[in-house]
């Protein structure tokens, strides 16, 4: 039976368990997980929070992060601005990034989501609106879904990845995890 493990990813931790070849480390997964011989299913941007999956199948592993399976993913956004709706219709369209199209995305406005303090919080100005999003997408590449928000205008503040496919980070604390079967929650 495979091990599927479900971490909330906090702020400034790199989605992998060493950092040797840097002269100054930086936070890693194993000040977090202690668990020999499983592995993320994926990548977290250093500067994104949220759901990473650990699991010692590779199977597992490559249909959870291989684009070719489209596994859908959920990020709560916090963008800087006020986007209406038909801002956010370029996303659902698809955008031309550099390294080409995007697949349409599910994006909605949603009101802030109830979710742990951040450390260090998100710069806050008076004078500067700020939304929340929610974006699902079906692929993932390199800071995908920030430079979509910054593609249409509206700059990520702080972006938390919420789902992967069945699994959720619903009720696992910043800096927690727990397991679960590999089949669906």
């Amino acid at each position: 039976m495979a091990r599927v493990i479900l971490f909330n990813k906090p702020f400034d931790v790199l989605s992998q368990f060493t950092d040797v070849r840097n002269p100054t480390p930086r936070r890693t997964l194993s000040e977090f997980v202690d668990i020999p011989k499983v592995y993320p299913a994926g990548r977290l941007d250093r500067d994104s929070e949220g759901l990473m999956i650990l699991t010692d199948d590779g199977k597992l592993q490559a249909r959870i992060s291989d684009p070719k399976n489209k596994m859908a993913k959920t990020y709560l956004v916090q963008v800087e601005g006020a986007p209406t709706d038909a801002d956010l219709q370029p996303l659902r369209d698809g955008v031309s990034l550099k390294d080409g199209p995007t697949r349409p995305a599910t994006v909605e406005l949603m009101a802030p989501p109830d979710l742990w303090d951040r450390n260090p919080p998100v710069r806050f100005r008076k004078t500067v609106p700020d939304q929340w999003l929610k974006i699902i997408i079906s692929e993932g590449r390199n800071r995908q879904v920030r430079r979509m928000t910054a593609h249409v205008g509206f700059p990520t503040l702080r972006l938390v990845r919420w789902s992967i496919g069945p699994w959720d980070v619903a009720g696992i604390a910043s800096g927690k995890w727990r397991e679960v079967s590999s089949g669906n929650e």
